[in-house]
């Protein structure tokens, strides 16, 4: 296959799963932040260096490209990983076996866990754990009711769940729940009130497992990929639920529909920035935001992305003065000069700020009286605050999963010192 032919699969820039194919054989499947970006990035000149021969020969034999967009980088990754199971394709596991892969597992007990295990230490025709080394003889006869993967990246998988937990809370013991001692069951507690682990006992001191029975159902839903169905079914309890007067109920499943779509899977992003070692090195990304609510305790924040990761010793935050309210324009305008009165903080190689079109010009148009060449790249977001479009990218020298990482930490850190600026005020501090 050759980049002139992208063009007829008309990728979207939005997260998904990508499946290389030769006719009907699955010859590759990938997940990606931006299907469009990350597609492309396989015609670039130096694949053969960046990938090897194995992924340049999968290219070459390709036909065709089939693609699945998701709301998020983390449905991408489950997905990913479920279809890579149902294809085994021989670009994902050349020089692998199942050994070498991590799987997300969930325990056959009456308190299920979510363990993450190697292959190696999974007996798949009796689906039970193997006994290793740090493991009692009870550990290794653990029966397992579900396993989910190969996962390509066990860092990946590790980042998700913890982003699923944050939804569903579950149990990750390394041992069962009910065989804790005193030490771990204080951690556990501790777990529990940073909500990531649900409550052993209800008010009348017993464990629900019926609750968390529904909790599990969620989870392995999401686990096998599939996303959709499991909307579905939050969208009817929580109808059910509002139709029955049970509010609490109803408000649960309204945030857990609410949690799916607005994930702050950045970790995931930046992994996936990682992987591409195609980028050039030493690229200093500056990203602009503001927060406010109603026009009170406008925020705008400036973070830096280098070489895909976070500086956050060169963030830096300004309380808005002059704009007036609701006004980001002038917001972004305004922060940009103050930013621009310190020569000696270090100048980025490109600049991304949250919007459209006119806030791209509008910071061009201050960049450009200042005296300076950078460019600009904008970050368009939906209804649900999700990257839409990335507007000048690659002109500015940057990709476009470059451009949303750098975007989504810029939001991140607005919202964070916006909340400690209202705290304050909130506490009679100035």
């Amino acid at each position: 296959m050759q980049r002139n032919e992208l063009t007829k699969f008309d990728l979207p820039d939005m997260p998904g799963v990508y499946l290389f194919k030769q006719g009907r054989k699955v010859l590759y499947v990938g997940k990606a932040t931006s299907l469009r970006d990350r597609v492309s990035s396989y015609f670039d000149d130096d694949l053969i260096a960046t990938r090897g021969p194995r992924i340049v020969d999968m290219v070459t034999k390709a036909d065709r490209i089939a693609y699945e967009p998701t709301p998020t980088v983390l449905e991408a990754l489950v997905r990913e990983a479920a279809l890579i199971r149902q294809y085994r394709p021989s670009a994902n596991s050349e020089g692998k076996d199942d050994k070498t892969f991590l799987y997300a597992a969930i325990t056959r007990e009456a308190i299920p866990r979510v363990l993450v295990l190697r292959g190696k230490d999974i007996d798949f025709t009796r689906k039970t754990m193997i006994f290793r080394q740090g493991l009692t003889l009870s550990d290794a006869k653990q029966k397992l009711k579900a396993l989910y993967g190969p996962f390509p990246s066990g860092a990946q998988l590790r980042a998700g769940l913890r982003l699923i937990r944050r939804i569903f809370p579950f149990f990750d013991t390394a041992r069962p729940v009910t065989a804790q001692g005193k030490h771990h069951r204080a951690q556990m507690e501790f777990n529990r009130q940073i909500r990531q682990y649900p409550r052993l006992s209800a008010q009348g001191g017993a464990f629900d497992a019926k609750s968390y029975r529904r909790t599990m159902r969620k989870v392995e839903l999401f686990l096998a990929g599939r996303g959709k169905y499991l909307r579905n079914m939050l969208e009817k309890e929580m109808r059910n639920a509002a139709k029955e007067e049970r509010f609490e109920d109803a408000a649960r499943a309204r945030r857990e529909l609410f949690a799916l779509d607005h994930i702050q899977d950045v970790s995931l992003v930046r992994d996936e920035q990682r992987e591409r070692p195609e980028h050039p090195a030493g690229i200093r990304i500056e990203a602009y935001d503001t927060a406010h609510l109603s026009g009170t305790h406008a925020i705008g924040v400036l973070t830096v992305i280098e070489d895909g990761a976070p500086v956050k010793k060169d963030y830096r935050t300004f309380r808005i003065r002059g704009a007036t309210k609701n006004d980001d324009i002038a917001s972004l305008k305004e922060i940009l000069l103050r930013r621009l009165a310190h020569p000696e903080w270090p100048l980025p190689k490109a600049i991304v700020v949250d919007g459209g079109r006119p806030h791209k010009k509008a910071a061009e148009r201050i960049i450009s009286e200042a005296g300076l060449s950078i460019p600009v790249a904008a970050v368009v977001k939906d209804e649900r605050h999700r990257p839409r479009e990335i507007i000048g990218a690659r002109p500015a020298g940057i990709s476009e999963t470059d451009a949303v990482l750098a975007n989504s930490e810029a939001h991140r850190f607005s919202l964070a010192r916006h909340r400690a600026a209202r705290s304050r005020t909130l506490r009679g501090k100035p």
